[in-house]
């Protein structure tokens, strides 16, 4: 598992991070996200080992990043810069990767299918489009088959095509007991994929709990449209809802669907239309970081 414990950066008078305490379950995908210059890349950074924390702990199976006795085997990072030196084809890469990691060919010549790279394999990397470098990199950090994946923007440069297929590999990977760190700007994919989510924001943690409960906690509205938008109305808030319209449509709190679906039943008034606006990710996320 990842844990965070009261994890601080200081750059002089900056507080990067600051307490961060949070942690990543195996079994589960947790998304970290942060508005940029909230803390969330150096935090990724202190987890792996690339910049020292100037207070706290930033531990991976119990254990300091530095002090893993087989890193390339107990996690796997995939970070938003390069990995690859461009002179080098992608199959040369994996392969000096791969002696790093302590994995044979077989486990490079696996990965260049698994990732969708059979066609470019002999072609210098430098030459590969930002989706085929994703790919690359996806395939570095699962060289030796590690538990923990750590991701900082793995869908950069990705088709739709390319999205669907590592949001898979990663929910495979999860339940086949793995830990996956993932952070990402595009929170609408994002929300399909995780179970956890961690929001920080000027160096703090806001929330870390599950998706679930999260959603729980949003206020949900329906949306109505029948023939009498006035009886509707009144029959809603006799019920104890909140009603508002933008005059087509009535937005409506505090009721469920089987209620205003049987509210509007016993006031005669036909739905043409009713619909539960889906928990936004996106919405919860900006509310959080603006109150930050």
């Amino acid at each position: 598992m990842i844990e965070a414990i009261e994890l601080t950066k200081q750059y002089r008078r900056v507080r990067a991070v600051d307490g961060v305490t949070f942690s990543a379950v195996p079994g589960r995908v947790t998304g970290f996200l942060g508005l940029n210059g909230s803390g969330k890349t150096t935090t990724l950074r202190m987890l792996l080992g690339l910049s020292r924390p100037t207070s706290g702990r930033a531990l991976v199976n119990k254990r300091r990043f530095r002090d893993l006795a087989h890193p390339l085997r107990q996690v796997g990072a995939v970070l938003e810069q390069g990995v690859s030196h461009p002179g080098q084809t992608g199959r040369a890469h994996l392969v000096s990767q791969a002696i790093l990691a302590g994995a044979g060919r077989s486990r490079v010549d696996h990965l260049i299918e698994y990732v969708g790279l059979a066609h470019a394999a002999d072609q210098r990397t430098g030459d590969y489009s930002l989706g085929m470098r994703q790919r690359l990199a996806v395939a570095t950090a699962l060289l030796g088959s590690p538990p923990v994946l750590v991701l900082d923007e793995p869908a950069n440069g990705l088709d739709p095509e390319g999205i669907a297929w590592l949001r898979e590999l990663l929910r495979e990977h999860a339940r086949a007991g793995g830990t996956v760190l993932i952070s990402s700007h595009l929170l609408a994919e994002l929300a399909q994929l995780i179970d956890d989510v961690v929001i920080i924001a000027n160096g703090r943690v806001r929330c870390a709990a599950p998706l679930a409960e999260l959603y729980g906690g949003t206020t949900r509205r329906l949306r109505i449209r029948g023939r009498d938008p006035r009886r509707l109305w009144q029959a809603f808030e006799r019920a104890g809802g909140r009603v508002s319209s933008d005059g087509y449509v009535l937005e409506v709190v505090g009721l469920s669907p089987e209620d205003a679906g049987e509210i509007a039943f016993e006031a005669r008034v036909p739905i043409y239309e009713l619909t539960e606006d889906a928990p936004n990710l996106e919405q919860i996320f900006l509310n959080l970081a603006a109150a930050a």
